[in-house]
């Protein structure tokens, strides 16, 4: 078993920017949006701001709920496909004897909203790239487990948008633009515990929400428990408080 402690979280979809209305959405839920309405996002500079895509400002959206301005943290920003439709409409530049565009190119990589985090907040620490197909959260967590052996605090971040529709069929993506920061430290009072399984369990076979809205229910305390099946593997995330 593997447990990691929780300090803070914050999470953004359209219409849903604070805890206070994931709680309310999450006991009445309704449809969310595909389309995310206008973030400020103040707290970046103008000429970094407008580079960053709907996928970069969710990320951001819920990020900067928890930080202060001087913090700098070693982060991990997990995305299944990152920024996807940048990527489509290069691709289609390609297909059209066009030029390919540099900034276009240098930010449909998959560090690019991180890149453009540390640089807006001259943060110099580690930074973590995730893509994973299946299994996000839970490679996730273990990368935070890895990385508290060595950092007090570590930001992470886990964050999509919704696929271009020639890929839809395809692959399994969210159809809303979602983002979920988490904080853990090694002193948080919020435990995460992820134990393997031998077998899965039967109420969890189709569940009701899907993975993130499932981990956010986990971290606003709805729910104290989570099951996964990553690669035909069953496992539980159990969410506990320190007395």
């Amino acid at each position: 078993m593997i447990t990691i402690q929780l300090e803070s979280w914050a999470a953004m979809a359209p219409g849903l920017d604070s805890k206070e209305a994931w709680l309310q959405w999450l006991k009445q839920p309704d449809t969310i949006p595909e389309t995310l309405g206008v973030l400020p996002l103040k707290e970046i500079p103008p000429l970094l701001r407008r580079r960053f895509s709907a996928l970069g400002k969710c990320a951001m959206g819920a990020t900067l709920q928890l930080l202060e301005e001087e913090t700098q943290l070693p982060s991990i920003f997990a995305s299944r496909h990152g920024d996807t439709g940048l990527t489509l409409s290069l691709l289609n530049e390609m297909g059209r004897d066009e030029p390919m565009s540099p900034t276009g190119f240098s930010l449909a990589v998959h560090n690019a909203v991180s890149g453009l985090y540390t640089i807006a907040r001259k943060d110099t620490s580690a930074v973590t790239a995730i893509a994973a197909i299946e299994g996000l959260t839970l490679q996730t967590l273990f990368e935070v487990a890895g990385q508290l052996q060595e950092s007090e605090k570590v930001l992470c971040v886990l964050y999509d948008v919704p696929l271009p529709d020639i890929y839809r069929r395809y692959a399994v993506g969210e159809n809303f633009p979602y983002a979920i920061a988490m904080i853990f430290s090694r002193t948080g009072k919020t435990s995460l515990c992820i134990e393997p399984m031998d077998t899965p369990d039967i109420l969890e076979a189709h569940p009701s929400h899907s993975e993130p809205i499932r981990l956010i229910s986990l971290l606003a305390g709805i729910s104290d428990t989570m099951r996964l099946t990553v690669n035909g593997a069953h496992w539980r995330i159990t969410r506990a408080i320190a007395e």
